[in-house]
């Protein structure tokens, strides 16, 4: 059964580098069927910030033919032997919205019990003189998520010249729809409506796709923490 994994580590800045640059490809990996490489990017961060830019902090995220590919990829190559020094969650594919090229992923809708953790997971190819006004809508979702208690680890990842992402586990699949529905018990609880409402307006992206999934399992350390899934 296809499998997707989210990885976070943190590399020397050469090794980020290289990595970002030079990123694992199905090609010369076996049971890989794609994966995005980027560096991570602080939610609700200034649109000048630093880590907009570079972080040494890496992200790959990936779908494998099934478990054993992910494992052997982890034992056995050089650099897949950089990324398991890091934290890394297996997941579940439940459904998406939107489309994104690369992944091999399937239309069905699974039925997902509300109560229930989630991860979702966005993906944009931007298009490039649209990146400003994607910053100056996305900036106050990404702050609405990144100070959700109801989440137990968000973050934004980017690789440039356009590519984008969002990663966070949610406690239930509630308190996400709740956010996105414009419900939640926070500070300008409408922003996700309005942002998307302007991509309605003129889109900002080539590509764009929001998938959710069931977490599986997690493995190894990030910022101290071992134990993001929220117990179900």
């Amino acid at each position: 059964m296809t499998v997707f994994s989210y990885h976070l580590v943190k590399l020397p800045t050469i090794a980020a580098i290289k990595m970002l640059f030079f990123p694992i490809k199905p090609a010369d990996t076996k049971g890989l069927i794609h994966a995005e490489v980027m560096s991570e990017m602080v939610l609700g961060s200034r649109l000048l910030s630093k880590s907009r830019f570079f972080n040494r902090k890496i992200i790959v995220f990936a779908q494998w033919e099934n478990e054993t590919f992910l494992d052997d990829f982890l034992r056995l190559n050089e650099r897949g032997n950089q990324i398991a020094e890091g934290w890394h969650i297996r997941l579940e594919y439940l459904r998406k919205w939107g489309s994104i090229s690369g992944f091999q992923v399937p239309d069905m809708q699974k039925i997902i019990n509300e109560d229930n953790p989630m991860v979702a997971v966005t993906i944009a190819r931007m298009k490039y003189r649209q990146i400003p006004r994607f910053l100056k809508w996305g900036r106050p979702v990404e702050k609405q998520v990144r100070d959700n208690a109801n989440t137990t680890l968000s973050l934004a990842s980017i690789r440039y010249p356009n590519l984008i992402s969002t990663f966070s586990i949610w406690k239930t699949q509630k308190y996400m729809t709740d956010m996105v529905s414009g419900h939640s018990n926070m500070s300008r609880p409408k922003a996700h409506l309005h942002a998307m409402k302007e991509r309605e307006r003129k889109d900002f992206h080539f590509e764009f796709t929001t998938m959710r999934f069931r977490p599986i399992s997690e493995h190894g350390e990030w910022d101290g923490h071992s134990s993001y899934i929220p117990k179900s």
